[in-house]
């Protein structure tokens, strides 16, 4: 029984920061935790424990064209209207370029930048199913045993979330030609499903969830199909990102698409809205009652212009949130809670909008945040730094000019705040160390292949 200690200076635990923690783990979970102990000669000695983030959206693919689409010329060089559906055409014309191998290797180099950057379990929103030519692969769960591929491959820990993607619009509109590497029916889609729960059964605590795409692309009987298919498991579903969508949703049928959700879909705990950008007041409420994770990814958001989340409003009334990378134009946990809490700043006029109750700590309150509705919406059984839990957690450099002479909450807030590379020393996924200063241990082989293949791609 494979066994191992950790022993930190000081550790943030669902109870809050303890000084002197020693962190035993036995087959990858955390077996013990003691609080005030020396430090002894068996444990491996580090300043300032965290437990990692879970990262609940990601497309990996889409990281290798980050920096691609900042133009106002659409894939043929003519001018375009530079918004998320522009943005859109020109990530559907990179889609059709890519092959197998190309997508476990961006995905790897995309997860080890996750665990760089203190992200230790992602959400896989996976909807590149087909061949370019729209048909099957001879295995149909080809693309999502690439995704296990690279999990394994970097260690992360895996909800992967097969997207059913049905129609191109609202009423059942036929889709695009763009389109055809997502298709799916019902049917189809079901077999995808099993194929992909066999795709990752070897990785450790791997969960697979279910993904109506949208609700332009689902129509309401296969959802509700869908959701009965899900039992007990994580479902996810962009939602209400663009004013587009929220307009075209009224015009089909009468309500807005949180509010027709939350009327006609059943959402509750297991639900992860992502974006919910552009809620109206009345949602507000309806959605946090419901139990669901609002599944923000500020960084793209902010990236394709979407709009501002409802953050302080939705908080205040006691609702659930957790960050995603989503297009990985950037990889940061710590960006992500920043880019969250500046958007509010600048809607508000106002410092330190989500900080909770007076006195409280920013960066303490968004952490705790996306620990707890990261780790809800990814279907783990457990969040934080607890017996029981998959031993996921990171250090922080304390000589790092950021974090020098910072305790408790101050780190947090420095770290989110005023760092940007250097400040995550170590990483430990599942009790297996897979960053050491910094670095991914096998970063630069993965970076090799990411490098090969892109050159393919691109030149």
């Amino acid at each position: 029984m494979s066994t191992q200690s950790l022993w930190f200076e000081a550790a943030l635990l669902p109870a809050g920061w303890w000084q002197q923690v020693r962190i035993n783990i036995r087959q990858g979970r955390i077996a013990g935790i003691e609080t005030d102990v020396p430090p002894d000669g068996a444990s491996e000695r580090h300043a300032i424990a965290l437990p990692g983030l879970p990262n609940v959206h990601s497309h990996a693919f889409q990281r290798a064209m980050a920096g691609l689409t900042e133009t106002r010329r659409n894939s043929d060089g003519e001018p375009n209207s530079a918004d998320f559906w522009s943005w859109r055409d020109l990530m559907y014309h990179f889609v059709d370029r890519l092959e197998p191998d190309d997508v476990e290797a961006i995905a790897a180099l995309a997860y080890i930048e996750m665990l760089e950057a203190g992200f230790t379990r992602v959400g896989e929103f996976h909807y590149l199913h087909h061949a370019p030519d729209g048909g099957a692969y001879s295995n149909p769960a080809e693309m999502c045993e690439r995704i296990g591929a690279a999990a394994a491959a970097t260690g992360i820990g895996l909800t992967l979330l097969p997207v059913l993607y049905r129609h191109g619009g609202f009423g059942g509109v036929a889709p695009e030609a763009a389109q055809r590497r997502f298709i799916t029916d019902l049917p189809q889609y079901l077999q995808l499903l099993s194929a992909a729960q066999r795709a990752v059964a070897a990785l450790p605590d791997a969960v697979v969830g279910v993904a109506p795409h949208s609700l332009r692309a689902v129509d309401a009987e296969t959802l509700q199909e869908l959701v009965q298919v899900a039992a007990r498991g994580p479902i996810h579903i962009h939602v209400a990102e663009q004013d587009a969508e929220v307009q075209d949703c009224i015009a089909w049928s009468g309500e807005r698409p949180v509010e027709w959700l939350l009327n006609h879909a059943g959402v509750d705990a297991r639900w992860c809205l992502v974006h919910a950008t552009h809620l109206a007041t009345a949602e507000l409420e309806p959605l946090v009652r419901s139990g669901a994770v609002a599944g923000l990814c500020p960084i793209t958001e902010a990236n394709l212009g979407d709009g501002v989340f409802r953050a302080a409003e939705f908080l205040d009334l006691g609702g659930s949130v957790a960050i995603g990378s989503d297009s990985n134009v950037l990889v940061s946990a710590a960006e992500e809670l920043r880019t969250l809490e500046y958007g509010q700043r600048l809607r508000h006029q106002a410092r330190n909008v989500l900080a909770g109750d007076n006195g409280h700590s920013t960066g303490r309150y968004l952490f705790d945040a996306a620990v707890r509705g990261g780790s809800q919406a990814l279907g783990c059984e457990s969040a934080g730094l607890a017996v029981g839990a998959s031993a996921d957690l990171l250090s922080l450099n304390t000589l790092h000019s950021s974090l020098v002479a910072r305790q408790r909450d101050a780190l947090l807030d420095s770290w989110v705040f005023a760092s940007s590379h250097g400040a995550i020393d170590c990483v430990w996924r599942a009790g297996r160390k897979v960053v050491v200063s910094g670095v991914h241990v096998n970063r630069a082989q993965i970076a090799a292949t990411y490098r090969t293949r892109l050159q393919g791609l691109l030149v």
